[in-house]
């Protein structure tokens, strides 16, 4: 944050009134013309503004103010502020050049088309447009909806991919996951009701018994010889 003087007109009256400092040293301290400083203290100017002091808002000291007055040729420094207060920075819809911003319908359509989970602020955040014309295209109402194309806002480089894939986390928190698509294993809820017929194993499933298998082997052999002397 640059370090400026406050209230420059203030500060020149306090210092006419209450120093003995050239018309040239305030001039140049509060960013005024000599004449101007002159006309001040002749009266003919600034009627009416009450001095502010510079020593109280700290933005001067008392030491660089006897030493202008002991050199007519020193220049007055500012203060370095005690606290520095960093530069708000704006905030409000991304900012969109103007070659692109008749692209931004498109891009709109194409984000409520792809992706419904999105909210209106986190639109107007990636592409910076109103909520009134997302509305206007979600409900197609917009003037224009029946030439609009739907168009991927990173291909138009109306927002980044990251930007696009932060937001799209952002609305899928919380949703409930999709339901799998494709041949899935049936729920043990559903396996369980089956019928004691659909429940029982078929016969090729069935385990063979090794004795049954060896009783009728001993049948056979039985019957063969019977077979022969007829």
């Amino acid at each position: 944050m640059a370090n400026t003087l406050l209230m420059p007109k203030a500060t020149a009256v306090w210092l006419v009134d209450n120093t003995a400092l050239s018309f040239d040293q305030i001039a140049q301290f509060c960013s005024l013309h000599p004449l101007e400083v002159k006309a001040i203290a002749d009266g003919e100017s600034a009627q009416g503004i009450k001095g502010m002091d510079p020593i109280m808002t700290g933005q001067l000291t008392r030491a660089e103010i006897a030493k202008g007055e002991g050199d007519i040729n020193h220049r007055l420094k500012l203060s370095d502020p005690k606290v520095r207060v960093p530069e708000s920075k704006r905030k409000g819809p991304r900012y969109t050049p103007l070659s692109k911003r008749q692209d931004r319908p498109n891009a709109i359509y194409w984000l409520v088309k792809n992706h419904p989970e999105l909210k209106d602020a986190q639109i107007s955040r990636l592409v910076g447009t109103t909520k009134a014309t997302i509305e206007q295209i979600r409900e197609r109402k917009h003037w224009n909806m029946a030439t609009l194309t739907p168009l991927d806002p990173v291909a138009l480089g109306l927002c980044s991919q990251i930007d696009l894939d932060i937001e799209v986390q952002r609305a899928s928190r919380g949703r409930e996951a999709p339901a799998p698509t494709g041949d899935t294993l049936l729920p043990a809820s559903l396996t369980e009701r089956l019928t004691p017929e659909q429940a029982a194993p078929k016969d090729e499933d069935k385990e063979l018994d090794a004795n049954a298998v060896f009783a009728k082997l001993s049948a056979l052999k039985s019957k063969t010889p019977d077979e022969d002397e007829e």
